[in-house]
């Protein structure tokens, strides 16, 4: 059930209009069932499957609570819960990416023919977002962060609210839980508030993302003809707003359809593009996972408690955040980029407290900013090469065509076609930035949001790519 078809308003209109004609348990259990009725709607055939990982860690969560005395027992049940989680989505994410290796390493042995097509797995949808979540839940408890549900069905529905299930943002347990057990009131203004999200979402995925996402496949696909520097730079230009309007787009949509059931999800994007360094970057960008990464896996290897450990840590946690996103040796060398190139920033630049914004007035010129700016983007950019190619050879392949520079008349065309679909997003995002607004006119009078909902209402008619292409996180 995408969030982009009319098949969702269907499904959404009406379970919000019942859900605010119930009270608080009622709500609950309407919202679990639709959770997992829309779960469902995407493969029925691992709903179980979440089902019980959701049992177990209900269960084990109780076991972890500080209250209990015996420590060890306590430990050993935190130690059971992360095995199996981590197994569970080892084995659907990660299995066929091993055995695909293995066949590999055995074909360059001289052993060849075997089927490993015959044991390949299905590949759950958003077993990695509502993992981590399960995962930090059992570590809150065990650390006396947050109390135990008592109610398998407000935790079940932490887990499993529908407009963050697929593809996040990840929510906390601190932050989420608490929502799912306190009653909630209906407030107009903030439902108002998620309807202009949810335009605002449509406008990055289906204009700027869809849009983007032809001329990136196009480049990556080959239509330009062979790789070279102008062919690159399309590509990687496309991709890199299609990523960024197609994800962002989520996280507003899934923010916008929780306000409309009274939750409050958190901001998942801050205006990336206008970072001037990598580690400001990542402070902007898929936030719910940047911040998982740092506070369940770079603080516990030991942060920046010593130099060089603090390097390694740096690697280790954008490696294991590049496997996350998919099984395939691209992705782990795209986070291990990121995670050298964080190491050498702090190395040679230091650590920028996370409160510091680039101040023009203070730190440095505007045009000394602009540059910083833009030659970290073209970096990002070089990165999403990698990313985005099927496989490393496919990549080095691409990023050996910037060593010809023949022009053919069709790539202006698509350089302007770029033009057309990214720099809205780009401008709007200077706005943003310059307000602190989470979407255009949020601080706006209610006249002046009302009309800029339906400006996006004729422009999503109007310039909507017709390709319906999948949200590109789904996939992880």
């Amino acid at each position: 059930m995408p969030f982009d078809s009319p098949v969702y308003v269907i499904f959404v209109v009406p379970l919000v209009i019942a859900y605010w004609n119930m009270k608080h348990r009622s709500q609950n259990l309407l919202l679990l069932a639709a959770s997992y009725f829309f779960y469902g709607w995407w493969d029925y055939r691992f709903l179980a499957l979440m089902i019980v990982s959701t049992a177990i860690d209900y269960y084990i969560g109780n076991k972890v609570k500080p209250v209990l005395l015996n420590s060890s027992h306590r430990r050993q049940w935190l130690l059971l819960s992360i095995f199996i989680n981590l197994t569970i989505l080892g084995i659907f994410k990660y299995f066929n990416f091993f055995m695909e290796s293995f066949s590999a390493v055995l074909l360059s042995m001289g052993v060849q023919h075997v089927p490993t097509a015959l044991i390949r797995i299905l590949l759950p949808p958003g077993i990695s977002f509502y993992t981590f979540q399960e995962l930090a839940y059992i570590i809150d408890v065990y650390n006396g962060k947050l109390e135990p549900s008592r109610s398998f069905v407000e935790y079940s529905l932490f887990i499993s609210l529908f407009p963050h299930l697929i593809a996040g943002p990840i929510q906390r347990p601190g932050h989420l839980l608490p929502q799912v057990q306190q009653n909630r009131r209906f407030d107009a203004d903030k439902a108002f508030d998620g309807v202009l999200l949810i335009l605002s979402g449509l406008m990055r995925k289906c204009i700027v993302a869809d849009n983007c996402a032809l001329l990136a496949n196009a480049a990556f696909g080959g239509s330009f003809g062979q790789p070279n520097l102008w062919v690159v730079l399309i590509g990687s230009y496309a991709f890199a707003w299609q990523i960024y309007g197609d994800f962002s787009g989520y996280s507003d949509i899934a923010r916008g359809s929780a306000q409309l059931l009274g939750f409050h999800f958190m901001v998942n994007f801050r205006q990336p593009y206008l970072a001037d360094r990598l580690q400001d970057f990542w402070r902007r960008w898929h936030i719910s996972l940047s911040t998982w990464l740092r506070d369940y896996l770079y603080i516990p290897l030991g942060g920046s408690a010593q130099v060089l450990s603090t390097y390694r840590n740096l690697l280790a946690t954008m490696i294991l955040g590049g496997l996350w996103h998919g099984a395939n040796w691209t992705f782990l060398v795209w986070g291990g980029i990121h995670g050298i190139c964080l190491a050498a920033e702090r190395c040679f630049l230091g650590s920028r407290p996370s409160t510091m914004k680039p101040d023009i007035n203070t730190r440095q010129n505007e045009l000394v900013l602009w540059i910083r700016r833009i030659v970290l983007f073209h970096g990002i950019c070089f990165t999403w090469i990698i990313f985005r190619a099927t496989s490393l050879r496919s990549a080095m392949r691409f990023i050996a065509g910037i060593t010809k520079a023949a022009w053919r008349p069709e790539y202006g065309s698509a350089f302007i076609m770029l033009a057309i679909f990214s720099l809205p997003l780009f401008v709007a995002d200077l706005f943003l930035e310059s307000t602190g607004g989470e979407y255009p006119f949020s601080t706006s009078s209610y006249r002046a949001r009302t009309t800029f909902s339906f400006v996006a209402v004729i422009l999503l008619v109007m310039l909507s790519a017709n390709n319906m292409s999948a949200f590109i996180y789904f996939r992880f």
